[in-house]
């Protein structure tokens, strides 16, 4: 007797083992899913506020007007960031590009002052910056508003696509990993499926059943949420060290997140297949149990 105890215990243990394995596999997928999204959408972000406009002065604007225009421009909803750039900066920035200085040729300065606007993701569309340079073109001290129309049209062009692509995708993984949550667990309950019917017959009521399973089910996915954490934190450690600037996408807010998601989803998914199986088995006879 006591032998056999021990062989129920050992399996039992190598049957909790292998669920937080499994459960550990899909979360680390889960996550992966949850990161690419969040990075995605920060990218989009990043690209959108990478827009510059460039507003063009007269000539007979001042370095005092053009910064106080440009003051009054950060005010505006649109803009992100403003740089003055006066005609001087301008010619050094010129003579770099070309590696001679204009002047030597034209001898004049023949360059504008200018504001490069830089936009909030939000209107980083061809719509809305139309309207922005329709609206700074009025101003007498601008002679010209210039963005980069076709970049932006080539820009959503791919990102709405992929944006769309990967949330579609991110719901399809979920329903993977919830079927994968499922199957594991099933199969975990089914072992024991004698054992409630048992219980069941001794006059124990459901949710007596019911409550070292719920249990068991909250160990694992608690358990299987650190381990995927971890095992996440290990590969975006590698990523880290392989590229540097990667944290520039992958912000504290998108690693919060992700772990977030990554903790609920493995105590959800292991609490509500654990609760489906153990119910669909006390609702079994005798009979059904050995036809399962």
């Amino acid at each position: 007797m006591k032998k056999r105890r021990k062989t129920d215990r050992r399996r039992h243990g190598m049957q909790v083992v292998t669920l937080c394995i499994s459960t550990t596999m899909v979360l680390v997928l889960l996550g992966l899913v949850a990161l690419s999204v969040l990075t995605a959408r920060n990218v989009s972000t990043f690209m959108r506020e990478n827009v510059q406009i460039n507003v063009i002065l007269n000539d007979t604007v001042t370095d005092a007007d053009g910064q106080a225009l440009g003051k009054h421009i950060a005010t505006r909803p649109f803009a992100k960031k403003v740089d003055y750039v006066s005609k001087e900066q301008a010619l050094s920035i010129v003579t770099k590009q070309m590696g001679t200085d204009p002047m030597e040729f034209t001898g004049v300065n023949f360059l504008e002052a200018e504001l490069d606007v830089q936009v909030n993701a939000s209107y980083a569309n061809v719509d809305s910056l139309k309207k922005v340079a329709d609206v700074l073109k009025k101003d007498s001290l601008v002679l010209d508003v210039v963005y980069p129309r076709d970049q932006i049209v080539g820009m959503n062009r791919i990102l709405q696509p992929v944006t769309i692509a990967l949330l579609v995708l991110a719901g399809l993984l979920i329903f993977i990993c919830y079927t994968l949550v499922n199957n594991s667990v099933q199969l975990s309950v089914y072992a024991q499926r004698f054992t409630i019917h048992t219980m069941k017959l001794v006059g124990a009521r459901w949710g007596f059943i019911r409550r070292p399973f719920l249990k068991r089910a909250m160990t694992v996915g608690l358990v299987s949420a650190v381990l995927a954490c971890l095992l996440l934190a290990a590969f975006i450690y590698a990523l880290y060290r392989f590229e540097p600037t990667v944290f520039e996408v992958l912000t504290r807010e998108v690693l919060v997140i992700t772990g977030i998601v990554v903790f609920v989803f493995g105590i959800v998914f292991s609490l509500l297949c654990t609760l489906l199986s153990v119910n669909r088995f006390l609702r079994m006879t005798a009979g059904e149990l050995y036809k399962n």
